[in-house]
């Protein structure tokens, strides 16, 4: 299922160091319950046909091996990025599983590889992340670091996740194939809350109320609202930063978690350092010895 919405350029909101880059896929509704919905009712309308059957609906939510199987199907090749690339769509689709107790006849259509000797998704990669084609250090990517871990972000790794806060897509914005991707047709994809064109100050000035409301029925929710607020922290370090940026940043320290602390006194240090001018502003040096 194409998932690519009609947001805002994603290349421009990527080079706005004070706005918020959210993967393109996690703008709308989690893709786990639109896409789990449509094949529960794909194997009810199976069902109906039949005088039994036994289906089971899966999306990314069991140990199996999708690509692999969508390989075999023919929906596409698998890029040096390890994503599933088909000429028609590229890469911007979500891979799902219908599983039936019902024999069906099998086929191999397994497609040439068309990557040839392109490597812009391994050169791009922000982190360096990739080990070689189709080789992922997950240590190193910002999608893994931003929303599966729940530790503090590795402190060389922070200058290199500039204004992601919630997954990245810089191999599929490079790859030519998705000059071919369509947008997507889903209403449930559509980004909402305008998540899609949003700066970073707006977003870390949600309390936990706030980010449990706005990110309602999203896969955004994943990251938890420590794991949200650590990764715009990060981002906040390496904004144009400003007086405003570091009041903010500095006023969320007495009410904060550690995780998130850690992340603030960073950014914060950052900002200070690239200005140049650590007492510029007696109240954030004030605030910055109090909690040290």
């Amino acid at each position: 299922m194409d998932y690519q919405p009609p947001a805002k350029d994603s290349i421009k909101i990527l080079k706005d160091k004070d706005k918020a880059y959210i993967a393109r896929y996690t703008l709308g509704r989690d893709y786990h319950k639109t896409v789990r919905k449509r094949l529960t009712n794909l194997g009810k309308l199976i069902q109906d046909k039949c005088n039994s059957l036994g289906y089971r609906a899966f999306v990314d939510s069991a140990p199996i091996m999708e690509r692999a199987i969508a390989e075999q199907a023919g929906l596409g090749w698998s890029g040096k990025h390890t994503l599933l690339i088909n000429r028609e769509a590229g890469s911007y689709f979500f891979l799902a599983e219908l599983f039936i107790d019902l024999p069906l006849p099998t086929t191999e259509k397994k497609l040439k590889n068309h990557c040839g000797k392109c490597t812009a998704c391994l050169d791009i990669c922000p982190t360096k992340a990739f080990v070689g084609a189709n080789i992922l250090d997950a240590r190193r990517c910002i999608s893994y670091l931003t929303i599966e871990s729940k530790e503090a972000i590795p402190v060389h790794l922070r200058p290199m996740l500039g204004n992601r806060i919630f997954g990245c897509d810089d191999c599929q914005l490079i790859c030519p194939w998705n000059k071919f991707a369509k947008f997507s047709q889903e209403d449930d994809f559509k980004p909402r809350n305008n998540l899609d064109d949003i700066s970073l100050l707006e977003l870390f000035d949600w309390d936990e109320t706030t980010f449990l409301k706005k990110t309602e029925g999203s896969a955004i929710r994943r990251t938890g609202f420590d794991g949200w607020q650590r990764n715009i922290a990060v981002a906040l370090g390496n904004s144009h930063g400003g007086t405003a940026v570091e009041l903010a940043l500095a006023a969320k320290l007495d009410s904060c978690s550690p995780l998130v602390g850690e992340h603030i006194r960073w950014a914060l240090q950052q900002l200070q350092h690239r200005a140049q001018t650590p007492e510029q502003d007696p109240q954030i040096v004030k605030i910055l010895s109090a909690k040290a």
